[in-house]
């Protein structure tokens, strides 16, 4: 059996730009090692995973359409997978990347060269790991530039700076993961928030190294903003500045201009700052954490970057902190985040299914499982866990993609995802029967027709521990046309989705106590995860499997395996 507990990778990834089916792109070729480094932060040294010995890896750039071949080496001891979040893939879930779903991890030695099909997307993604909790290192920025020849549909910024938000932990990242599921409660909390790497000012022995950037008065620069965060959702902003939504999700959106942003685990956010404080300073871009849920440990730490205006000659006054809400308001980011809409334009039209072939109503919970002795740390001596529909996923141990596609599913997964919640009850009521707490573990996938118009509706329910889901579907962007509090009413609700311009996402946060509707046409053939982007949720079961079904004709038709599929 393939261990749960691995700890570092050294592997090489080759990164080959090809001509892809389409015409139009471009030849390039990368090559970026992945190896332990040291860094130094929070006073402390220690070695962690990194590509090209940088913490966060490198940004890739490409052009919409483009196709890119990864070839990964796995030098190292333990396994790996790699994952290319937001990346439709169309027909090749092959390279899609979650462990023991659409591939076999590569085990040390192997070589696994991955081909990453860019389509439609056009902004900003990320890569990430996919296996146990190396993303906390293993991550890196997708550019998608416009195709030659076409443009933003907004003014081309002056600049562009890639911002990601993660987390730092001074414990090595395998230990805390393995301390986290032996325990069977909450994960020890991080040591710090990160910017682009750094904690920033307002943490021992790292104003050093804190994420500075130049700016020009009167310029726009465009943030490219991504939350590699393992555990928790963020509010960002940057002292006396409005940032300017024009794009998420590799999407571009109707520009929304706020104070602040708040943005999920998994979620990628282009947003336009203007430049223009006359009085020529440094200002901090700040980032901390949004939760609502009771009884929740959490890290209430802040990170912080500045911005500093060329000709500005320091030492001078401290730099002033943006205005983030505080860690609980809700409103706050509900309202920021239902805000948001599709461009709709004539170039980037909203394709917003009409007509329902499906609906499907999923709930996603917090579980308390029975633990020998009541030993364990999650409430009462239990166990915690999660589930999608009262099934807390397990993992198999040889891949769904693999399986499904040679016909050997029976004894890898099943079939049996229900199309609504098998246990109806007051979902988000304040208090709720303990027997409800404990969910059927099990590995079974829903199965779609292609080209089908399909609904998920997500149900938060109020089980154990009430909270905000970030929920991201593989394979896909979906349309995200309703939201509310409370149990979703399917007579009523859907009255008051919007159809006209909602906005296209693959992660969308489910409101705590409360439910998310979205829409997508099943038009990509395979085997696609979906999952709750919380590391922990994942870990404990918030988990299910979409396939799509080939279609008629050769080219809505899954691709054939690559020769090189990782074994198990």
């Amino acid at each position: 059996m393939i261990s749960l507990f691995k700890r570092f990778h050294v592997l090489i990834f080759t990164i080959l730009f090809v001509s892809s089916l389409c015409s139009g792109t471009f030849v390039h070729r990368y090559r970026f090692n992945v190896k332990e480094a040291s860094y130094r932060r929070l006073c402390k040294e220690k070695k962690i995973l990194t590509v090209n010995g940088q913490f966060p890896g490198p940004t890739l750039k490409v052009h919409k359409g483009d196709t890119v071949i990864v070839d990964v080496y796995n030098r190292g001891k333990y396994n790996i997978t790699i994952h290319w979040h937001g990346v439709k893939q169309p027909r090749n879930p092959w390279s899609d990347g979650p462990e023991y779903v659409t591939q076999c991890p590569i085990q040390p030695g192997n070589k696994f060269s991955q081909r990453v099909i860019f389509s439609k997307e056009e902004g900003t993604l990320w890569w990430h790991a996919h296996s146990d909790w190396s993303r906390a290192t293993v991550h890196g920025a997708i550019i998608i530039y416009p195709k030659q020849g076409t443009s933003y549909p907004f003014p081309r910024p002056d600049a562009e700076i890639p911002i990601i938000l993660g987390e730092w932990w001074k414990k090595d990242i395998m230990q805390v993961y393995k301390e986290f599921v032996a325990s069977g409660g909450q994960p020890r909390d991080s040591d710090a928030y990160t910017i682009n790497g750094q904690p920033g000012d307002f943490y021992p022995c790292s104003k050093p190294g804190t994420f500075k950037v130049k700016v020009t008065y009167g310029n726009t620069y465009l943030l490219r903003i991504i939350n590699a965060d393992m555990n928790e959702i963020l509010f960002f902003g940057v002292a006396k500045h409005k940032l300017t939504v024009v794009a998420t999700d590799a999407s571009y959106t109707k520009p929304l201009t706020r104070n602040f942003i708040a943005i999920t685990p998994g979620q990628t956010m282009d947003c336009l700052l203007h430049a223009n404080q006359r009085q020529h300073g440094r200002y901090y871009m700040a980032a901390r954490a949004y939760v609502n849920g009771r009884g929740i440990s959490f890290d209430n730490t802040t990170t912080t970057g500045i911005i500093r205006y060329q000709g500005h000659r320091g030492p001078s006054t401290k730099p002033s902190l943006p205005y983030l809400p505080y860690y609980n308001d809700t409103a706050a980011a509900v309202n920021f985040t239902y805000s948001l809409r599709s461009l709709d334009s004539k170039s980037h039209p909203c394709l917003v299914p009409r007509n329902i072939s499906k609906r499907f109503i999923s709930t996603i919970s917090v579980n308390a499982f029975p633990c020998p002795n009541q030993t364990c740390t999650g409430p009462n001596g239990t166990r915690l866990g999660a589930s999608m529909s009262n099934i807390s996923f397990v993992n198999p141990t040889f891949d769904i993609l693999e399986a499904y596609y040679h016909g050997i599913n029976r004894g890898v997964f099943g079939n049996r995802f229900p199309s609504y919640p098998p246990l109806v009850f007051n979902y988000t009521a304040d208090f709720l029967p303990l027997e409800l707490e404990i969910a059927r573990r099990g590995t079974e996938a829903k199965f779609v027709k292609y080209n089908s118009s399909v609904e998920l509706v997500l149900q938060g329910t109020n089980l154990v521990a009430g909270i905000d889901h970030p929920m991201h579907l593989h394979g896909f962007s979906f349309y995200v046309v309703g939201h509310g509090f409370g149990n979703f009413d399917e007579r009523r609700d859907p009255s008051g989705y919007n159809l006209v311009d909602p906005p296209l996402r693959n992660t969308i946060g489910v409101p705590r106590n409360g439910w998310a509707a979205v829409r997508f046409k099943a038009d990509n053939p395979g085997v696609w995860f979906m999952h709750c982007h919380f590391e922990r949720h994942l870990v404990w079961g918030m988990n299910t499997v979409f396939i799509v079904k080939n279609g008629r004709h050769p080219e809505e038709r899954l691709l054939p395996p690559p020769p090189d599929m990782p074994p198990c």
